[in-house]
């Protein structure tokens, strides 16, 4: 038996569809709705100010009229993330109102909840030859948006569904020193070192030294190490293993904005950690999303890794409203209104992501799973017409570019992933 399945990236949507859709919007239209499982990441809260506006953010508050999820309907989708950096824009309101309009449309989302329970939990899409799962997680978050647990005595808290992770600075002899040196005289350690010296905490550990809440080890070379939280890994992967007794595939929406280095295009270890640990767990495919551009294919175990699938809809500049914060933070008067503060924001499409060509190209991925094993994979490169007027600028439109292909095939070649590109549609060898 054949199941098929589609999925997108980011959906950052502000303005409704027309009432006769966009020149291109069939054509993305009809390749979403050919398929049984369709997948897409909501980047928003949707709510009419349901929620206070949070003291820090995804960048831009993303808050947007409840009736766009209409408009992501009508794309065909039936399968939502829900777990991002802007889940918690407008704080534990926001997130309650968006899982309050998304239930009253009957809409299948994971990676948001009441408690962590409901956070962590998949949701359950039943086509016609399987039951598929899927459980949404982010990596990228404020530390008060992340769901808590509820106990036997106190409830839990609204958030999102949290992987945490360590970050270790490996250094050498020289590099440690003057680590060491600077917290001497900047006092950075001294609260620990206090507990410490009151026997309330252990010694650092013999070639380790935190620098705040940065870790430094010594070593012979250098480098950024990654590690993915114990707990939360523990308790993603318990959620796979009763995802997969109970359904016949898994997926795992996986919302990352974390990269090796410098290099938006290269995941972090953990990154990769966490995925390979969700495929050995039994998920068959980790849908990313988060940098806002592309990023390599890896096959592993039977299954399929997208470490970023782009932007879908990206319309961060024609939000109707932004807080007091974001006007404070950029040092601009509070009455401005929302067009000029993204002018001023962007120096006028001068910098940032106006002028960011990987940010406005990206794919839809497609892929075929035969009797519980994946027998096909397809790339679909669209384009969001980076040079267009903001208006109109953030619009999925299918673009055969095979220049798109072959920048991700460029990337995906460090994971041994053969891509081959024909009639502007990529295919992996499998």
């Amino acid at each position: 038996m054949k199941t098929t399945f589609v999925a997108t990236g980011d959906s950052f949507i502000t303005r409704h569809i027309g009432e006769n859709g966009y020149d291109g919007y069939e054509a993305v239209k009809n390749l979403i709705q050919s398929h049984d499982v369709r997948f897409a990441n909501l980047e928003m809260t949707f709510h009419n100010q349901e929620g206070y506006p949070s003291a820090a953010s995804g960048g831009t508050w993303a808050m947007t009229d409840p009736e766009m999820l209409d408009d992501m309907r009508e794309f065909g989708f039936n399968l939502y993330n829900t777990a991002n950096n802007h889940s918690g824009d407008y704080g534990q309101g926001g997130v309650l109102a968006t899982i309050a309009h998304l239930k009253e449309r009957k809409m299948l989302f994971a990676g948001t909840g009441a408690t962590l329970q409901e956070a962590s939990r998949p949701c359950y899409l039943e086509t016609k030859h399987a039951r598929v799962a899927m459980i949404g997680v982010t990596t990228s978050f404020d530390p008060s948006v992340r769901a808590g647990a509820q106990s036997g005595e106190v409830i839990g808290r609204p958030g999102l569904n949290p992987l945490r992770h360590t970050t270790v600075y490996h250094v050498t002899d020289e590099h440690f020193n003057m680590v060491k040196e600077l917290a001497r005289v900047t006092l950075v350690n001294w609260p620990v070192e206090q507990k410490i010296e009151c026997g309330y905490l252990p010694p650092f550990a013999e070639g380790s030294l935190p620098f705040g809440k940065m870790k430094f080890v010594r070593d012979d070379k250098e480098f950024i190490e990654t590690i993915p939280h114990a707990g939360d890994l523990e308790r993603i992967v318990e959620e796979i293993k009763e995802a997969k007794r109970q359904a016949d595939v898994v997926l795992v929406s996986l919302h990352v904005h974390e990269m090796t280095g410098k290099d938006t295009t290269k995941p972090a270890q953990f990154h990769q950690a966490f995925a390979h640990a969700c495929i050995d767990a039994g998920a068959s495919a980790i849908i990313g999303h988060g940098p806002h551009e592309l990023r390599g294919i890896e096959l592993y175990k039977g299954g399929v890794i997208f470490y970023s699938l782009g932007n879908f809809i990206f319309e961060t500049e024609t939000t109707l409203v932004q807080p007091y914060d974001a006007y404070k933070e950029q040092h601009l008067p509070v009455d401005m209104k929302v067009g000029a503060y993204m002018d001023n924001r962007s120096r006028n499409d001068t910098i940032g992501f106006p002028v960011m060509p990987n940010i406005w190209r990206a794919v839809i991925a497609s892929w075929e799973m035969t009797d519980g094993k994946l027998s096909a994979i397809k790339l679909h490169p669209i384009d969001l017409s980076m040079k267009a007027k903001r208006s109109q600028r953030g619009l999925p439109r299918l673009s055969q570019d095979e220049d798109t292909l072959r920048y991700l095939q460029s990337l995906s070649e460090a994971y041994g992933t053969k891509i081959n590109i024909e009639n502007g549609v990529g295919t992996i060898s499998l």
